[in-house]
């Protein structure tokens, strides 16, 4: 009888288990045919997630009938995204799934050329940002991360701080500035390949996003395959050798499982002279998984950064000492010494719960906690020659452009003389002449320094704490919600390096007398020594929250999202110093600024086929404006910019999407429209005010900024042959100014009783409509052919033609301040105009087309369970010389100056733009074995 009722209750498991609705497949390595353990697969628009088990397996059960797409993705390899029809009743096969290597994890991504004006590290690009209901880059995306992000392209001209990248569901995007600072995880590729991507304003199950995009790195010791991966690299771009170590020990049967990861990348000199590189880098993450429901992570990154900066040149300066040239370093003890040093040194920790609620239902808790420092090293000489060897007095075009009023004197004899002598054309005093400095400072007799080198330093400390909730509510119903809280302590100061020979230096500005020389009145007179505080001190407080609902339905044939914001931003400045400009309205707290803001956006993808998709994303948000913009003269004082409001962002796109065994493409239309958007800048300017002190310098602050962005991206690629490939990707974008923003001027040395209206001067509208947004190229198209050789050794090659990239211009130049005589007693505009001059100087200049070609290839072997392979590539394999961008130098603020400086009859202007360059004829070569 016993039998019989053990008989019966098998066979009824038996039918139950068949009649369950699932899903189950094996996943394997193309190359050894062996299963892959702790795959991450997971079905699309839904929570189920598994990793697969010892033999490469997994199952689901419990699905909902219908049609689904199931990703399947492990560090290393490339991502399969698969069309499955789940039937009722039944559990549906996917059989073998095989997972070829990913060639692309080779790849150096960050090869675009540093420079000061970058306003973080690294920052200008927006590579970072891909994918749709992917993980990994469809064919534009690639090319535009691997072949046009060194010529500093910027997927729909947009800046990074437009897209929002987060680590374990913490934004690491910057308060401050709205930028990620990628030098605070870099160099450590093998711990951060796990990401997520979106684009544009598509879904993330993580954030509400922006308008570019959406990046999650996810470093959960449990999803990393197991084994150690070593490689070394040899380059030479921003460095000249990298070295990496990385192991994962896989998931315990106690539920423990770790990785750990380092690396140094370094460099005496980089791509452009002077441009020492040094960089250590240190990751680890450990899990305890409890039980089915609750697992604990912790993770601790160290990523130390210093680099040699390099100086951008006018085209005077670029002929006659090329364009490697660098003008920040100098010999010091036999030494090249560079005196624009940036330090990065903010180590991250984070403590993760992961409960699993039920089948369909998560619940991630994460808080963090960011400290340490940014540092930006610059000389000070207050009452000393400027020791820049381009300082505009040492450089031939001084003479051969001088003016002596309305007359033309730099053909004279002399002046003719003083050209052809100035030190610039010895290039042995091409460079900064640190030992003539310290010679300086020791031919002081008290011991007081009159150079030094100091840093402008941000000590910032980030509490953060964010939770990410995930549920299948219904059959086709999946909500995603999300809240973030972050608050900010930035302490900013100027922190002296080196007395260079002196004994100390003077915290006084030199351009002032009296107590407004003072920087702090609560200590006048102070002298400070290496490691002191001087010059400026300050705080930025800031509180923000920020909390999404999102909801994404899925159906046979459409699928929809629907989603909204809401964030928080309270800013405050509390002054350190007491300065003699601005004593009431630069010491203690200021009063707080808060502003609320609101984001809604949708969309849906309408499935015509199993293979042809249209995709319609939109969005409007706004956006409070960053720490950096609310207080632009921070340094000196607690002033807040005139008409602060938050920015009104808006955007549209449309995608035509093939899924093809053989042919994969993407066609997207986009617009975006930024208005009310601020910038701001120092300079000196001469000619600006009225009088005789019409030269100062000068804090521009430009408000009410409108930037319309619009045009049309395309990916394709096809496989000729199981060997061979061809990809194409192209992008034709119109990026303008949309309207004349506003431009004011801030003066210290016209400050009256400490009121900012006293210093703040109203220039009007400055004339910017349809000019062109700089800093990227707004064409760019692409070729490429890969083989792929069954023997696991490939080759390719693509072709880049990249155009419409423009300068940077100078909105004080097209105010009405522009035309006015300064020396007229009525205030009235110069007599001698000439409109088609006018033109001629105020129009935009374009950077010139050109074209890279590039070139890769790699090989592996296997040995057992042993990898052993090598990646080299070669980018600007014809060695194109060109430039990546520049601006227009504000110096000549009037129409005379600037008309006799550019179009002197000696043919050089003094004050010429400035530009960045390309990387010449590069290579990459790297060396890995994995086990």
């Amino acid at each position: 009888m016993k039998k019989l009722v053990f008989s019966v209750l098998f066979v009824i498991q038996a039918v139950v288990a068949v009649a369950q609705t699932g899903l189950t497949g094996k996943v394997v390595d193309s190359k050894t045919q062996k299963p892959l353990q702790n795959v991450v697969v997971s079905i699309q628009n839904t929570n189920f997630t598994q990793l697969t088990d010892v033999l490469g397996s997994f199952t689901f059960t419990g699905l909902d009938a219908g049609s689904r797409l199931v990703q399947i993705k492990s560090a290393g390899y490339k991502d399969q995204l698969l069309p499955v029809s789940i039937t009722e009743g039944s559990v549906t096969d996917l059989g073998t799934v095989v997972l070829e290597e990913d060639i692309t994890a080779e790849q150096e991504l960050s090869l675009i050329t540093i420079t000061e004006n970058d306003l973080g590290d690294d920052n200008s690009g927006s590579e970072s940002t891909s994918g749709l209901l992917q993980a990994s880059r469809d064919a534009f995306q690639q090319s535009a991360a691997f072949n046009w992000g060194q010529a500093r392209f910027r997927i729909r001209g947009l800046d990074n701080e437009y897209g929002t990248t987060m680590i374990n569901g913490i934004i690491m995007n910057k308060i401050y500035d709205g930028r990620p600072q990628w030098s605070n995880w870099g160099g450590l590729n093998d711990a951060t390949r796990n990401q997520e991507f979106t684009m544009g304003s598509a879904p993330s199950d993580y954030t509400f996003g922006g308008i570019l995009g959406t990046q999650e790195i996810n470093t959960r010791a449990s999803i990393y395959r197991p084994g150690t991966r070593i490689s070394f690299s040899g380059t030479n771009t921003n460095y000249s050798w990298r070295t990496m170590a990385t192991h994962a020990s896989g998931i315990s049967q106690s539920g423990w499982s770790f990785v750990v990861s380092g690396g140094r990348r370094w460099a005496t000199e980089g791509y452009f002279e002077g441009t020492d590189y040094s960089a250590n880098s240190l990751f680890g993450s450990v899990e305890k998984r409890f039980n089915e429901k609750h697992s604990l992570g912790l993770v601790a990154i160290y990523a130390q950064n210093s680099r040699g900066k390099n100086s951008p040149n006018t085209d005077e300066v670029t002929r006659l000492a090329g364009e490697t040239y660098n003008s920040y370093w100098g010999w010091d003890n036999g030494q090249k010494r560079n005196s624009r040093d940036k330090d990065v040194e903010e180590p991250i920790v984070m403590l993760t719960h992961y409960w699993k609620m039920s089948d369909k239902t998560n619940l991630n808790t994460t808080l963090s906690y960011q400290s340490g420092h940014i540092g930006n090293s610059r000389l000070d000489f207050p009452d000393a020659d400027n020791p820049d060897p381009t300082y505009y007095r040492k450089l031939p075009s001084y003479y051969t452009s001088l003016y002596d009023g309305t007359t033309y004197v730099g053909d004279t004899p002399e002046n003719i003389a003083n050209a052809a002598a100035v030190s610039f054309n010895d290039p042995t005093t091409r460079q900064i002449d640190w030992q003539f400095m310290k010679d300086a400072n020791f031919d002081i007799p008290d011991g007081r320094s009159v150079y030094v080198l100091y840093e402008d330093r941000t000590d910032d400390k980030t509490i953060t704490a964010n939770s990410v909730f995930n549920s299948q509510i219904a059959d086709n119903i999946v909500m995603n919600a999300g809240a973030t809280y972050r608050k900010l302590k930035s302490h900013n100061f100027q922190n002296l390096l080196d007395l260079l020979g002196g004994q100390y230096f003077e915290d006084t500005d030199s351009f002032y007398s009296g107590s407004s020389a003072q920087s702090d009145l609560n200590n006048p007179g102070r002298l400070v020594v290496e490691g002191d505080e001087f010059g400026y001190n300050y705080n930025l407080l800031a509180d923000v929250i920020d909390a999404f609902t999102q909801f994404k339905f899925s159906y046979r044939t459409i699928d929809f999202y629907l989603a909204e914001s809401f964030s928080r931003s309270e800013y405050q400045r509390e002054g350190l110093y007491r300065n003699g400009i601005y004593p009431n309205s630069s010491f203690g707290k200021s009063e707080k600024y808060t502003f609320e803001n609101f984001g809604f956006k949708g969309g849906l993808t309408w499935k015509m086929t199993g293979q042809h998709l249209l995709s319609f994303n939109a969005l409007h948000m706004t956006k409070a404006p960053s720490l950096r913009n609310t207080f632009p003269n921070a340094r000196v004082n607690d002033f807040v910019a005139n008409n602060l409001e938050s920015e009104n962002i808006s955007s549209i796109d449309a995608s035509y999407i093939i899924r093809a065994p053989k042919f994969k493409a993407r066609l997207t239309g986009f617009y975006s429209m930024v208005e009310n958007a601020m910038e701001t800048s120092f300079f000196f300017g001469e000619g600006i005010f009225e009088g005789d002190d019409s030269d100062a310098f000068v804090a521009e602050t430009v408000t009410g900024v409108s930037r319309r962005n619009y045009g049309v991206e395309l990916g394709m690629e096809y496989q000729i042959t199981s060997t061979l490939k061809v990809t194409a990707a192209g992008n034709y974008g119109r990026y303008v100014y949309a309207n004349n923003p506003n431009v004011s001027i801030n003066n210290d040395a016209l400050a009256v009783d400490d009121q900012a209206a006293n210093t703040q001067i109203d220039f009007g509208q400055a004339y910017l409509k349809n000019y062109r947004v700089p800093g990227t190229p707004q064409q760019a198209y692409s070729l490429g052919l890969e083989y792929r050789d069954p023997h696991f050794w490939w080759i390719g090659v693509n072709g880049n033609f990249l155009a419409d990239n423009y300068l940077d211009v100078s909105a004080l130049l097209r105010t009405e301040n522009f035309f006015q005589d300064p020396n007229d007693p009525l205030g009235l505009p110069f007599a001698d105009i000439d409109q088609a001059t006018a033109e001629g100087l105020l129009k935009q200049e374009k950077l010139d087309d050109f074209f890279l070609m590039n070139v890769t290839g790699g090989k592996s072997w296997r040995f057992g369970k042993t990898t052993l392979g090598v990646f080299a590539s070669v980018n600007n394999v014809l060695d194109e010389l060109y430039k990546t961008g520049g601006f227009e130098q504000s110096r000549n603020a009037n129409y005379r100056e600037l008309n006799q400086d550019v179009n002197n009859p000696g043919g050089v202007p003094a004050f010429g733009p400035k530009y960045f360059y390309g990387y010449g004829r590069t290579y990459f070569v790297n060396l890995y074995i994995q086990f």
